[in-house]
């Protein structure tokens, strides 16, 4: 699989320090951790790791604290949950990257687990710093990159690490992730349907251009949907727009005509005032000067059930709608219990990525199904335009 190397199952782990990276970049309110999903999936590898006595480092980012220690982005939170879920001794280093932090990894015991403070504490991490990297390495001897999410990055514990290491190695996430998106890029099963929703079409151009050549339908929701309707010579009243879209989504409909891959967009949607009030059902010609489009309406639900209905293959980036409002997020909901209902059924491969996908399905309460939900935001993005990750050549 693209040559990347990854973690051998009957490996001889015992003893041995695996230095692992994995993502727990959670979202937090006052120290309490909000939604536990990245903590809960690294947790199989981490049990199993511990079951055959290895010693574990393991590493993580959170936030954006731009080399400077900030106590509301520590670790601490998780380190606290952490305790609860596995039946080990896990310490925690809030420390340097120094003799004292390689002590610490080398006096672990088997099955013992080591968790170091949060990575971007220390600006080298960010600059992909060589000393630091090497600094980094001497706390382990097996590389594990379970990150996925942040291989996009060339970051020290993602990308200069790897020099310093015998053995380096992708995990079973990182694996779940890249066989993922290979369904929707390699081996999918037509016809395909890509639903992208989401505000800027800026930040996903590359992903629809690349998508157009791959696949059948392409639904355009969410704020990005108000660009396309605009292009089209209907007024969205005070809804949000991205400006210079015009010659972007002439490009993206040139494309799609090249490449016999149809562009669906709302043909109603539900409209209020302002963020935080009720919603009316507006269809696509009608929507007032002072309104703002916050979700899809009932007749464009109905027409993105049927396409998914007649579809094998469905990625979803993007909620539907202003979900934050539950008034605005029954399209969002709609379209997950459809593609859920379909999975279940076994007629539908089906790959959800993006926080605010999951957030709005977290948010929903629904009791969903999907093959794969990728916790992954931009490294899922880029590696769909067919990008080559730093974090992931490294490890080939």
């Amino acid at each position: 699989m693209n040559g990347i190397k990854f973690f051998p199952k009957n490996l001889e782990i015992t003893n041995k320090r695996i230095f692992l990276r994995v993502d727990l970049n959670v979202p937090l309110l006052k120290g309490k951790i909000l939604d536990h999903t990245r903590i809960l999936l690294i947790l199989p590898f981490l049990q199993e790791l511990i079951k055959r006595k290895s010693r574990i480092i393991l590493i993580s980012h959170l936030g954006r604290p731009e080399g400077k220690k900030e106590k509301e982005l520590s670790l601490n939170p998780i380190f606290q949950y952490l305790k609860t879920k596995i039946k080990t001794k896990v310490f925690f280093h809030t420390g340097n990257i120094n003799e004292e932090a390689k002590n610490k990894s080398l006096g672990l015991k088997e099955g013992e687990v080591l968790l170091l403070e949060n990575i971007r504490f220390f600006k080298e991490e960010t600059e992909n710093n060589e000393k630091f990297s090497r600094q980094l390495s001497e706390l382990g001897e097996i590389y594990i990159n379970d990150a996925f999410s942040c291989s996009h990055r060339k970051q020290s514990s993602i990308h200069k690490i790897t020099d310093f290491f015998k053995n380096s190695y992708g995990g079973p996430l990182l694996k779940k992730e890249i066989n993922a998106v290979n369904l929707i890029i390699k081996e999918k099963k037509h016809p395909v349907t890509c639903i992208i929703g989401g505000s800027k079409i800026s930040t996903k151009i590359n992903v629809i251009s690349n998508l157009i050549k791959n696949v059948d339908n392409v639904v355009i929701v969410g704020a990005m949907a108000n660009n396309f309707l605009m292009y089209k010579g209907y007024k969205i009243g005070k809804s949000l727009i991205e400006k210079n879209s015009k010659e972007v989504i002439k490009k993206i409909y040139t494309e799609a005509k090249k490449n016999d891959c149809k562009i669906i967009i709302p043909e109603d949607c539900k409209v209020s005032k302002s963020f935080e009030g009720k919603s009316e059902i507006r269809d696509k010609d009608k929507i007032g000067d002072e309104e703002i489009v916050l979700d899809i309406g009932p007749k464009t639900v109905k027409s993105i059930e049927k396409t998914i209905d007649n579809s094998k293959t469905v990625l979803w980036n993007g909620p539907a709608g202003y979900f934050e409002n539950k008034n605005f997020s029954s399209g969002t909901n709609a379209i997950a219990k459809k593609i859920s209902e379909n999975t279940n059924n076994n007629s539908l491969i089906s790959i959800l990525g993006g926080g605010d996908t999951i957030a709005a399905l977290n948010k929903s309460d629904l009791k969903l199904s999907f093959t794969h939900l990728s916790t992954a935001g931009g490294a899922f993005l880029e590696y769909l335009e067919g990008k080559d990750l730093p974090g992931l050549s490294v490890l080939k």
